[in-house]
């Protein structure tokens, strides 16, 4: 490959902007590649003829990442000083005099075109509202002091599905426009804009994609600046601007190469990736457990009666084992309510786990409730409830469950004391506003 640049644009660099350059030229490439210790376990971790969506977006939220755990800014330290190591050793090479017009046009091309997959990987599963599911029944029966604010900041965009998906689109449409040389300037802005609000919203909601989003803003700064002198005479000085018109030239062997590997980015990463996420926003949304629940026991039970070893417990709202309702979701999972105490489960950066025990959104960022995933033996009419919170990872509760009437269900068994219990629920016909149209008078 060779490159043809107009003289009067592309200037020459100066001792003082080739070293700078150098640090930045090392530190975004190394940024850009899926440096992370993460890299196999995704990479290998999945059947690549089967491929889901969630393996997808893993794939396009790797970066770099030497320390387990979730993203931290320690691992830009880290790139760092890798990056100033190896332009002390560029700046006393041979390569030093490189063609830095050149480099800086495809450090520009790999840095835009990860930045492309970065935004797209979150567009998708905002598009099809997955990010931030519609409250479950749990958490509209949970009292608004007991969320986190991140918990709080979700549930808000989960009940407009509408605007969610507006968000899904102006991030897909970023990243599209940033796959074209013409247009990445404008697809940049854009993110800058979008995710800067991600950002500051993360700081102050308490949310765990603060780093991330800073990752994304950082290459967006990148692409712009390419443009943001020039814009800045253009408009805000009002002088006559040249456009940068450096082009590279490709010659026959390379130019079909070209055309091909940019075809099939574009082909995997939007076509595919948004048929394989909206497939999965039917089939098996990534926020709630798949597997299904009690046939027909959907809803929230009120707890009438209450024994623990043979002896009754009244109703007190400060008694700390007498259970208040429970709530049972359409899929495997029960939630109890009472004055025990909740070790909040806080763990809230975004990840698609494929496992039921895995996904912890339900409980995530909530109190106020015990969140147990449970198996079902229909035939023997057993519930083995096992607490979801790691926390509590040890507790499980076993009862033989009955249904004298579509509205009773009795719970025979022992907690994870070994204390047998005797547990009548009635269900609750309670009628939640937020399912219900909001144009017109509500009854209740």
């Amino acid at each position: 490959m060779t490159t043809q640049t107009n003289s009067i644009s592309a200037g020459r660099w100066t001792e003082r902007e080739k070293l700078i350059f150098r640090f930045f030229f090392l530190f975004f490439i190394l940024q850009a590649l899926p440096l992370s210790i993460d890299f196999f376990k995704i990479v290998f971790g999945f059947n690549w003829l089967y491929i889901s969506y969630g393996n997808i977006f893993d794939l396009t939220r790797l970066s770099a990442k030497f320390i387990p755990g979730s993203d931290s800014l320690l691992n830009w330290l880290i790139v760092a000083i890798i990056s100033l190591s190896g332009t002390a050793f560029w700046s006393r090479s041979k390569y030093k005099d490189a063609n830095y017009n050149e480099l800086y046009y495809w450090l520009r091309v790999v840095v835009r075109y990860r930045l492309a997959i970065g935004i797209i990987g979150y567009g998708f599963i905002k598009f099809f509202p997955m990010q931030a599911p519609f409250p479950s029944i749990s958490n509209l029966n949970t009292s608004y002091g007991d969320f986190t604010n991140w918990k709080l900041f979700s549930m808000s965009l989960g009940i407009v599905p509408g605007y969610e998906t507006f968000l899904g689109s102006v991030e897909i449409l970023a990243g599209l426009l940033l796959f074209f040389r013409k247009t990445a300037t404008v697809g940049a802005i854009i993110i800058l804009v979008f995710t800067g609000n991600v950002f500051i919203s993360n700081l102050a909601y308490n949310g765990g994609e603060y780093v991330y989003a800073l990752y994304l803003i950082s290459f967006a700064v990148f692409v712009l600046w390419f443009d943001a002198i020039r814009i800045y005479n253009l408009i805000a000085l009002e002088r006559p601007t040249q456009p940068n018109v450096f082009k590279p030239y490709f010659n026959n062997n390379i130019k079909p190469i070209r055309k091909a590997v940019k075809g099939f980015i574009i082909f995997f990463f939007i076509f595919f990736y948004g048929f394989k996420t909206y497939s999965g926003s039917h089939r098996d949304p990534y926020q709630f457990p798949k597997t299904k629940g009690l046939a027909r026991a959907a809803g929230i039970y009120n707890v009438t009666e209450f024994k623990i070893n043979n002896k009754v417990l009244p109703y007190n709202p400060a008694d700390p084992v007498r259970w208040k309702d429970v709530v049972f979701e359409k899929w495997a999972t029960i939630s109890i309510r009472s004055n025990r105490p909740v070790l909040i489960d806080s763990l809230n950066d975004e990840r698609i786990f494929t496992h039921d025990k895995e996904r912890n959104y339900e409980l995530a960022g909530s109190g106020g409730r015990h969140y147990y995933a449970y198996q079902l033996d229909t035939i023997n009419h057993l519930l083995l409830l096992e607490n979801k919170n790691f926390h509590y990872k040890d507790e499980q509760l076993t009862f033989k469950y009955s249904r004298p009437d579509t509205a009773t269900i009795i719970l025979k068994g022992v907690n994870e004391k070994r204390d047998s219990l005797y547990v009548v629920l009635n269900r609750i016909n309670k009628k939640y506003p937020l399912k219900m149209s909001r144009r017109k008078a509500l009854k209740l």
